[in-house]
């Protein structure tokens, strides 16, 4: 198991030590992250106005509208990689069968140029039986 990491971080002015098990670049990442959620929230017209509750709901608010939009986001890229998937497997299998088109052909063309060599071997033969003939 990997070991915790505590780090200091400023979030909106004030010192926090995160903790956790990822590295200490993400911990960093995510106090940046409320730093600019919190930064977008004051930006917005009458933020300030509010009291302190409803300043932290508005904040969680957008912090939960980003989450369902990347989870909405992570489901289509999934189902588009489920899709071009299919899309592969179809393909191989399109190639698996024109290999086997391929390699049947192949072989009758094979047979069929034998076949061409006995008869025109059969023609040389008849040929020569006929001019002994006369």
């Amino acid at each position: 198991m990997a070991d915790k990491n505590d780090i200091p971080v400023v979030i909106n002015g004030r010192i926090y030590n995160l903790s956790g098990y990822e590295n200490r670049e993400y911990l960093q990442d995510v106090a940046n992250y409320m730093n600019s959620k919190i930064a977008e929230c004051k930006a917005a017209e009458g933020f300030r106005r509010l009291n302190p509750e409803y300043q932290n709901i508005l904040l969680a608010i957008n912090i939960a509208d980003d989450y369902f939009k990347i989870k909405g986001e992570k489901g289509k890229l999934s189902a588009q990689d489920d899709e071009k998937e299919k899309q592969i497997y179809d393909l191989r299998h399109e190639v698996i069968e024109t290999q086997i088109k391929y390699e049947s052909s192949m072989r009758l063309v094979e047979e069929y140029k034998e076949q061409v060599n006995a008869l025109q071997r059969k023609i040389i033969q008849l040929e020569a039986e006929k001019t002994r003939q006369e």
